[in-house]
């Protein structure tokens, strides 16, 4: 299986702690009873407003509000920092079933960069909602007019071209472009990719500095539709909906056997007991199936993936491993 490639729940099960003894408000009161929050939930987005955390947090609490699907309410907190490693710390040191967190792909690769004491195990992974995919893009005057095409290149000489993306070395926009690499025969020891945590990413491209953008399609395809850019590929399966995005061919479809998806999931501390990951289990499965949510995912772009919580867990479980591997070739691991 390749990496971040949707799988099926796996045939074990993850049996968890009966109850939570945290005095700072997890139930006692075990399974017997149905736990429900008696206070407000605080909904941490672990980054800045306007992210794909940021944005995924707001909007599921916006329906769960105007849906009126939870007695309380969903306040999203931002926690930035790290990557998103001060927000795990915050949700780890509160060991608290009233405070949960959005979280994505990082929440593998920063630990096993080493960047972060918490990882997904240290956690409780209780569903997951939705899948985005990457765009790897290069200037509309570029010389490459497929993904196929980069890479012949970059087989004969992977330091000739410059890879740029908004996140850390080991992390999401290099590790998409690393997979599809990977795939296509590169060595990827030997890419160049520049990190740009300060925005300047898109710049940098389209003023000829590095020749390639690994993103998120949002970012990339609003550049496309101003003639700014030329998308090279979609790190998705199948190609996107959308009169602009179904004209995007997939790296598949150009014989590179890769696919990256960004899966977004809500997590609660790792001391859970069944009733409290059953509660938000069910919520979010409820607010997924809304027709509410659904606008929201076809206004963004984003592809339903709903997984309960043993699913979910099954699936973080195997991807770990594969991008263990990943990082551990490019020698950036513990």
């Amino acid at each position: 299986m390749k990496l971040v490639k949707w799988s099926a729940a796996g045939a074990f099960m993850i049996v968890l702690s009966a109850c939570s003894n945290s005095d700072t408000g997890s139930s006692a009161q075990g399974d017997s009873e149905d736990w429900k929050p008696d206070r407000s939930i605080e909904f941490v987005a672990p980054a800045g407003a306007g992210g794909g955390w940021d944005t995924t947090a707001r909007m599921l609490s916006k329906v769960i509000e105007e849906e009126g699907l939870a007695d309380q309410s969903f306040g999203v907190v931002n926690k930035p920092g790290g990557g998103g490693a001060v927000g795990w710390a915050y949700i780890n040191n509160r060991n608290d079933p009233h405070n949960i967190f959005v979280a994505s792909p990082p929440l593998l690769f920063i630990p096993l960069n080493g960047q972060s004491e918490y990882g997904y195990e240290d956690f409780t992974p209780l569903a997951n909602l939705i899948a985005d995919y990457g765009a790897f893009a290069v200037r509309e005057d570029a010389k490459w007019d497929t993904l196929d095409e980069l890479f012949e290149d970059m087989r004969d000489d992977p330091a000739s071209v410059s890879i740029i993306g908004a996140s850390a070395p080991g992390s999401m926009d290099h590790m998409q472009f690393v997979t599809f690499a990977d795939a296509a025969g590169v060595d990827i020891t030997k890419i160049k990719y520049v990190s740009d945590q300060e925005g300047g990413a898109l710049t940098a491209v389209l003023n000829g500095s590095v020749e390639v953008l690994s993103s998120d399609m949002s970012e990339a395809a609003e550049q496309a539709r101003a003639g700014k850019l030329k998308i090279l590929a979609t790190t998705a399966p199948e190609r996107l909906e959308g009169d602009f995005l179904e004209n995007i061919p997939t790296g598949m479809e150009q014989g590179i056997d890769a696919q990256f998806v960004i899966w977004r999931g809500i997590f609660g501390p790792g001391d859970m007991s069944e009733s409290e990951i059953s509660y938000y289990e069910d919520l979010f499965r409820e607010a997924s199936e809304s027709e509410a949510f659904d606008e929201i995912r076809v206004s963004m772009g984003w592809d339903e993936e709903f997984m309960g919580h043993e699913e979910f867990k099954s699936f973080l479980d195997e991807q770990n491993l594969e991008i263990e591997e990943l990082i551990n070739d490019l020698g950036l691991g513990q």
